[in-house]
């Protein structure tokens, strides 16, 4: 674990980063603290165990210090990075990686939203969640991943907001903040969309980890932690599924790479300038 924590990450290019945290009990006398995670996908298509450290706290600070250290070994920024909507976790994102397009799980934003109605409304708010990202129709209708998909959802969250916002306020609310990033993977190839629109790719492997602490009740201390759960996220990573990679999805992939991190130099526009001479009023180009 240490040689691996501690390894350079020159020679990994991601298109997705994954990241999230999951609770353990590893001090004594403190309330259970979080151990953060980076997984992601390379531009091959093959998932990548990336990252693990203690967090103390899922904080700006936290989050930042682990994104910091991978930068420093080395790792480049990803086209997307996909999380949870933690408060902390985006601000450090934002602060790191703020060429990387962010995608906030569908998920646990569907999870906030229903939370937020009665029980009786829930199944249908959870619907019509749901259907504002069916895209089926729209991609059967001729509109192809990128600015017009993102445009078309975000007609139907309109939409949402429209039928629901007199009944269900606090759910609408809930669901039009950070609303831009609820829509991200749209731009990405059709065949990625079902495994990037949420951070739930390691959450049944963090659940495992904690069946097995359970029975402990505390960890020994932050070292055997951070091995026991990097032990088990190593043997499970090995059995990750990758994504495939098409010919039109790898064109997609290295034109939101240019776009991103190799835009176009702005053309300088000449500093023009007004001067009198003689009476009469000419242009100096500066």
């Amino acid at each position: 674990f240490t040689a691996w924590s501690s390894r350079r990450l020159e020679g990994l290019e991601l298109d997705y980063l994954f990241l999230d945290a999951s609770m353990f009990k590893m001090h004594p006398g403190a309330r259970a603290e979080p151990v953060l995670a980076a997984w992601g996908i390379n531009t091959e298509g093959a998932p990548v165990f990336v990252a693990l450290a203690a967090g103390g706290a899922e904080s700006t600070d936290a989050w930042g210090d682990f994104l910091e250290e991978l930068r420093a070994r080395g790792l480049r920024p990803p086209l997307l990075v996909i999380s949870d909507g933690a408060a902390g976790l985006i601000n450090a994102t934002e602060a790191a990686l703020p060429r990387s397009l962010r995608q906030r799980c569908l998920i646990h934003r569907c999870r906030n939203l229903v939370a937020k109605v009665p029980a009786e409304a829930q199944t249908e708010i959870r619907d019509a969640y749901w259907a504002s990202f069916d895209t089926e129709d729209l991609i059967a209708a001729g509109i192809t991943p990128g600015p017009k998909l993102v445009a078309a959802v975000g007609h139907r969250i309109d939409a949402f907001a429209d039928t629901y916002g007199r009944t269900y306020p606090a759910a609408v609310k809930c669901l039009l903040s950070d609303r831009e990033q609820l829509t991200s993977y749209l731009r990405f190839p059709l065949e990625h969309h079902r495994r990037i629109r949420h951070s739930n790719f390691i959450e049944r492997t963090f659940g495992e980890t904690r069946r097995r602490v359970k029975v402990i009740g505390r960890l020994p201390g932050e070292t055997s932690c951070l091995n026991l759960v990097w032990a088990v996220l190593d043997r499970a990573s090995r059995g990750w599924r990758g994504m495939s990679m098409t010919p039109a999805g790898t064109r997609l992939l290295a034109d939101l790479r240019h776009q991103l991190f190799d835009p176009p130099t702005p053309i300088r526009q000449p500093n023009i300038n007004t001067k009198i001479t003689g009476g009469e009023t000419v242009g100096v180009v500066a």
